[in-house]
């Protein structure tokens, strides 16, 4: 995606500090070492003098101990650095690497500990490494994000010894940062590698000229017969004293606007068919967003977005440029799920408002199967009346899978039929949406970006807008 790069946290770094007042500590192997002066009672069972060898060999691993403490390097003498290589995305696996450089002259073993929000892992990363005199030694650990939005590291904490063993200093580096997790990007490249392998970008760009069909007033010349006479352009026809009509071709640049319901509705989680983290409705709906957003982009259209709760949460007015891109994007990632009922009138009054030409509005929602007609539906007709509405609900997979069933019992046997009123009464709805002039769809959770991005892909070949 263009300017991906620029999304990627920043690299930061800081000088370690003496973690607690008595930053050091004594480890296994010197008490280990003390215990082995025990071995010196037994001789001493014949001989007490050898008592004294023990309490000298104790001496001896105490004197050990203080020189190797101070010959450990002062904390100040370590730097920590946490690296980023690419933007965190939702339920993608990638890396973060952790970066120590020694400039002591000691080498030591150590062991980093990186302060990581719960959302990224289930335990913070305890990880060992050697750092040389000098050296700048790297280590990485595997995140995997389960929400969208901003969130915060912490520290580094540090645990290091000589390779005598004796002694530990701790440390900690203060490199806190807030990091935003993106949408999934890598299912956005995927799908506008597949629209630029298909050569529909290639179609989009291409000047196609079809009379009577575009808009865009590409050029003058005679009249024809067959030409419609709204298209007679009468100035110039008085200029050049003969019938002059205008030429037209398909416009090129459109609009489309990108509808997203951020209501409870849209909380519901899904079961991944993987090995992945749940994702609700509304991360598959976010996801999916930003893949129109980028296929429309690489198209030549100009994207804008909408997503709303009870109050519009965000808001992008039309662009196509890189940095468009990357404003939506940004956007996306702060869309939050609601625990109230959308405000779908509110919604509908903004984009027209905001948007008088007849344009594209893709609108991702989901309605509850109630005796009325719910909200979103009506105010998706009254869209109709200006704008060409595609509209989407995600389908719940669970009911699915329990209206195809066949029951066993008489539990659910109820339940069968609970669930068949549910899917006919959806399949209803939809069907009278189509009725008006709307392409309504329910599709499946792991296929709604690809669904969304075909239908927009066959609602520019076939010009409808």
């Amino acid at each position: 995606m263009h300017g991906a790069t620029t999304m990627v946290p920043a690299e930061i770094g800081a000088r370690a500090c003496a973690y607690r007042r008595l930053a050091f500590a004594f480890t296994p192997r010197f008490f280990v070492v003390l215990l082995l002066g025990l071995l010196w009672l037994v001789p001493a069972w014949w001989w007490p003098q050898m008592i004294l060898m023990m309490f000298l060999w104790d001496l001896l691993a105490i004197v050990a101990f203080t020189g190797d403490l101070l010959r450990l390097p002062k904390p100040s003498e370590l730097e920590v650095r946490r690296i980023w290589e690419e933007a965190p995305c939702i339920a993608t696996r990638s890396k973060v690497h952790l970066a120590v450089r020694n400039f002591s002259s000691v080498p030591i073993h150590v062991t980093v500990v990186d302060e990581t929000p719960a959302a990224f892992r289930t335990t913070p990363p305890s990880l060992a490494l050697s750092a040389m005199p000098g050296a700048h030694t790297r280590t990485s650990y595997e995140i995997l994000p389960k929400e969208r939005g901003d969130t915060r590291f912490g520290r580094m904490f540090l645990r290091y010894q000589t390779s005598l063993g004796l002694a530990e200093r701790w440390a900690a580096g203060e490199i806190s940062q807030k990091v935003r997790v993106l949408p999934d990007l890598k299912q956005a490249r995927r799908h506008a590698l597949y629209l630029i392998r298909s050569r529909q970008v290639e179609m989009e760009k291409r000047r196609r000229r079809q009379r009577g069909q575009g808009r865009e007033f590409e050029s003058l010349r005679d009249y024809r017969e067959g030409d419609d006479l709204r298209d007679i352009c009468w100035t110039a026809t008085a200029r050049r004293h003969q019938l002059t009509t205008r030429f037209f071709e398909i416009e090129r640049s459109q609009v489309v606007w990108v509808v997203l319901d951020a209501g409870r509705l849209l909380r519901a989680r899904i079961r991944p068919e993987d090995t992945g983290p749940q994702l609700s409705k509304l991360d598959l709906a976010v996801n999916a967003a930003l893949s129109l957003a980028q296929v429309a982009s690489q198209c030549g259209d100009r994207v804008g977005l909408l997503a709303y709760g009870r109050q519009i949460q965000q808001r992008v007015a039309v662009g196509r440029s890189s940095s468009h891109l990357r404003s939506i994007v940004e956007a996306l990632s702060q869309v939050r799920g609601e625990a109230s009922e959308a405000n779908h009138s509110r919604a509908a009054r903004v984009l027209l408002t905001e948007q008088s030409r007849r344009s594209l509005v893709i609108w991702i929602s989901d309605f509850a199967e109630t005796p009325t007609t719910p909200d979103v539906i009506e105010y998706a007709m009254q869209m109709t009346q200006r704008h060409l509405v595609v509209f989407t609900v995600i389908s719940q997979t669970d009911l699915n899978a329990l209206a195809a069933a066949t029951p066993q019992t008489t539990e659910e046997m109820y339940r069968h039929a609970a669930a068949l009123e549910i899917a006919h009464r959806r399949d209803i709805l939809l069907r009278g949406l189509r009725q008006r002039g709307i392409f309504a769809f329910e599709l499946l959770p792991n296929l709604l970006a690809s669904s969304l991005v075909n239908q927009y892909l066959e609602i520019k070949e076939r010009n409808l807008l």
